[in-house]
């Protein structure tokens, strides 16, 4: 089997080597860029499984490199930033960041957090094969149209871009109208992770998809809050 293939983007030259050494002898292949004009180029030369990117980076931030990869990839992208606030890992997750590391960090954290992510990934992959085959293809509420063919949503005419996690949260009320989620839930089945009664990533993402759907996102007719439960497709 070939190795993973990581992008790394510290713009720090000692935790960059530290990590690049400790990742490859656990037979991942890591590339490094030193800023984020350098990273974006990199990632459009190559394919990637994963991307570590510090946010506090020249010439193009972090926040910008993320939004660059996220315009064409999917790739997971981990966060790895001294920046600790809850707005910062808010709008870092927002903006499609699978997971956040905060700095100082053990390499051990980060290994564990890339085959957390990496794992989710196959698993996602090997579902979407299975499921292919027995789902039907669009998906439709109201104007909304989604294509799991393709990966696009338009609603009327109009193409809207998703991010990966807002793709999927929209695919499950889709293919689950009548069925209200919870938040737990949600970031189960979305995240394929353990909820640990954090709900900043659900609402973010939750808020994010209604700006892109709703024509009103305070009077929502497409992701309709049910009060002390959780969320539900709306009748449109």
């Amino acid at each position: 089997m070939n190795p993973y293939k990581i992008l790394l983007v510290e713009d720090d030259a000692e935790i960059s080597e530290m990590l690049k050494n400790y990742l490859e002898t656990e037979n991942f292949e890591v590339a490094c860029a030193l800023d984020g004009q350098h990273a974006c180029t990199m990632f459009d030369d190559k394919p990637f499984d994963l991307v570590l990117l510090d946010l506090m980076i020249p010439k193009i931030s972090g926040m910008g490199v993320m939004q660059h990869i996220r315009g064409k990839s999917y790739v997971p992208i981990i966060i790895l930033s001294a920046r600790d606030s809850e707005s910062d890992k808010t709008l870092g997750l927002g903006l499609g960041a699978d997971d956040y590391i905060t700095k100082p960090f053990s390499v051990v954290e980060v290994l564990a957090r890339i085959k957390a992510a990496l794992r989710r990934t196959m698993q996602y992959d090997g579902a979407a094969v299975e499921q292919a085959a027995r789902e039907p293809s669009v998906l439709t509420a109201g104007e909304l149209t989604m294509n799991l063919n393709d990966y696009t949503v338009k609603k009327g005419e109009q193409a809207i871009e998703l991010t990966a996690k807002e793709f999927e949260i929209l695919k499950l009320f889709l293919q689950n109208p009548k069925k209200v989620y919870t938040k737990e839930q949600l970031y189960s089945l979305v995240w394929q992770d353990a909820y640990c009664g954090d709900e900043n990533a659900v609402n973010v993402h939750i808020s994010r998809l209604r700006n892109k759907i709703e024509e009103d996102p305070r009077s929502p007719r497409y992701v309709l809050t049910v009060w002390g439960i959780g969320y539900k497709l709306g009748d449109a």
